[in-house]
């Protein structure tokens, strides 16, 4: 029986759909091992293990800090594990206990984010690269969501790819009663969800809408997302240059993520950097045609079931969305093969080759 610690601050983040579906698929999956999940002390409560073997404790040391590298760093020699999971790259660089680390994708190593001041984030940036470089080579495995990852990983940190394993993202369908969205019910509209940083492409999604209106002037753009400042920033400008029936709803919860879904005439990805591409496969899931952008990983993951467009070729962009939505053929073709493409992917899987990646590194 083997002590496994699992880094769990990010699992209110953005990103912690992940680490919570792993969780969760974990608790059903393993009654040999122990587990202690370091969770931020505002997430103790909200995280209630289901498994005996499973505890929780609270960890307050703030990602990419001081106290991360030096308080996390002793916090883990005091619990003595026989491995350590980072679901994230951030960690204490001079802990060389038995460490996993799952690296989702290289973005941040590559985009800046314009809603963070400039030269604090170049500093981080920088950091962020040689942390990067640095777990890769101590981690005695790392985890990717994609093959492409899996390639980018070893090219940029010069490890073996061998060292790398694969364990592929899922998607779950909501089971929440779908709710509308107040002045959307009837309209025709294709929609995104998600975060508004750079890399997303939201402003050249935008240009390729205002383009397709010509054609389509009865069509509205859904952007759902917290609205943090890139997302009011973003609103300023469509409104400044006088884009009509661009909604911004704000975050939606999963009851009316879930309408956007069934209803929309399709759900578009316009990213240029992704690891999984997870919200195209909760489109599927629901029934949304999926029309992508051809970078990076999503290829690679939405195979036949999206049509895919160049997302720097703005007139490229606006002609493969208004073919597939002027099109009920396509659409049908797209959803029913969505349906196929989103079932190669589960947690449960995930949790499964995960659970296997902890044998063989504690055995």
């Amino acid at each position: 029986m083997a002590k496994i610690v699992i880094d769990a601050r990010e699992l209110r983040t953005t990103t912690g759909r992940y680490i919570e579906r792993l969780l969760y698929y974990l608790q059903e999956l393993d009654n040999k091992n122990n587990y202690i999940v370091l969770l931020k002390p505002k997430d103790l409560e909200g995280w209630i293990p289901s498994n005996k073997n499973f505890s929780s404790v609270p960890c307050s040391y703030k990602e990419f800090s001081f106290r991360e590298q030096i308080s996390l760093f002793r916090q883990l020699r005091e619990l003595k594990p026989d491995l350590v999971h980072f679901a994230m790259v951030q960690q204490p660089i001079g802990y060389m206990g038995r460490v996993i680390t799952t690296m989702h994708d290289l973005t941040t190593v590559r985009f800046k984010n314009p809603s963070k001041n400039w030269l604090i984030f170049s500093i981080k940036q920088f950091v962020y690269i040689w942390v990067n470089r640095i777990v890769a080579h101590k981690s005695r495995e790392i985890i990717t969501p994609s093959e492409f990852v899996k390639e980018d990983i070893a090219k940029f940190t010069r490890i073996n790819s061998r060292k790398i394993a694969v364990t592929y993202e899922g998607a779950d369908k909501i089971k929440d009663e779908s709710e509308p969205i107040d002045n959307l019910a009837g309209s025709h509209f294709i929609m995104y969800t998600g975060r508004p940083q750079p890399h997303k492409n939201l402003e050249r999604l935008i240009e390729a809408y205002s383009e397709i209106k010509k054609d389509y002037p009865g069509l509205k753009l859904v952007l759902s997302g917290k609205k943090d400042i890139l997302y009011k920033r973003i609103e300023k400008e469509v409104q400044a240059n006088g884009i009509n029936d661009v909604i911004f709803p704000g975050f939606v919860s999963e009851a009316q993520l879930k309408w956007l879904y069934e209803n929309c005439l399709a759900y578009i990805f316009p990213s240029l950097s992704e690891g999984f591409g997870l919200p195209g496969i909760e489109a599927m899931v629901h029934g949304a045609p999926v029309i992508s952008s051809s970078y990076t990983c999503l290829p690679e993951i939405y195979g036949d079931a999206a049509e895919y467009f160049d997302p720097l070729d703005v007139k490229n962009m606006s002609e493969t969305i208004l073919k597939v939505i002027k099109s009920p053929r396509i659409r049908k073709d797209l959803i029913e093969k969505g349906y196929r493409q989103q079932k190669k992917y589960s947690w449960r899987k995930m949790a499964e080759q995960t659970l296997e990646i902890y044998n063989r590194n504690i055995g």
